[in-house]
């Protein structure tokens, strides 16, 4: 703790009682928002979680099914399937405010086929793997969305925590110590004058 610089005044007093009051208001808002941040940040953490475990598996069972149509295909016949796709891909991001945090929100918009190849030179196999791709996609973007989002709540909660332990540990205790300090100088004004005016009267009855 340390005395702020400011005059031992009786204005003084109210204004840093006022700021006193206002920086607690403040500790207990952002203490709330802080709170509120972590509970949601753990929500998202845990979907982040799952997520990832989805794609993993479903990455692994999109790369054994085209291993597994590579084995009954030749080289050239899969490179001549897959070397003209029609289907376009969009990514739009629209953003929300969460609690004061800006939160991404992912939006895929997918046009034409990713099968787009002749079936008589191709088996269901390749049809297996190419849609498991196709859908290990879309759960990757969906990932992608929710581990942005934890870290920009991380990013908040870490901003947050500083100005709660800045208001907890810095300025509210600064500001209650100088209260205490200017009121013990207030007092040891009021009663030295009281003293000199008790003196003033005792000289006048002499």
């Amino acid at each position: 703790m340390a005395l702020l610089r400011v005059n031992p005044t009786r204005m003084a007093l109210m204004e840093l009682k006022r700021s006193t009051t206002s920086a607690k208001r403040g500790h207990k808002l952002l203490k709330d928002k802080q709170d509120g941040l972590m509970q949601q940040f753990l929500v998202t953490i845990r979907s982040a979680k799952e997520l990832r475990m989805r794609v993993e598996a479903e990455l692994g069972q999109a790369f054994m099914s085209f291993l597994t149509a590579s084995a009954w295909l030749s080289d050239a016949e899969v490179e001549n399937a897959l070397s003209s796709p029609q289907a376009t891909i969009e990514l739009a991001v629209e953003t929300r405010s969460v609690m004061g945090v800006k939160i991404p929100f992912f939006r895929l918009k997918k046009e034409g086929t990713v099968r787009n190849y002749g079936y008589s030179q191709t088996n269901t196999l390749l049809d297996r793997a190419i849609d498991a791709f196709d859908n290990a996609f879309e759960t990757l973007i969906r990932l992608a969305e929710i581990e942005k989002q934890a870290e920009n709540m991380a990013i908040e909660l870490e901003t947050t925590r500083r100005r709660v332990n800045a208001l907890e540990h810095k300025m509210i205790p600064d500001l209650q110590e100088t209260v205490k300090y200017i009121k013990l100088r207030l007092d040891e004004a009021e009663r030295a004058g009281i003293i000199a005016t008790m003196r003033v009267k005792a000289s006048m009855k002499d």
